[in-house]
């Protein structure tokens, strides 16, 4: 599984976009990935899904 981010520009950091096999490999059952990204001066509406 991985996280999908709706709204937020990825600047500098599609390898946090989530879609795998695209820009990440998956999270495998048990295991565990932390998204460290910065989303500087943007406003609006952000959602996200696994």
């Amino acid at each position: 599984t991985s996280v999908h981010w709706h709204g937020i520009h990825q600047r500098g950091s599609n390898y946090m976009d989530g879609v795998v096999g695209v820009t990440q490999c998956a999270i495998p059952p048990g295991e565990t990935f932390i998204y460290d990204f910065t989303v500087p001066d943007q406003h609006g509406t952000f959602w996200y899904h696994s």
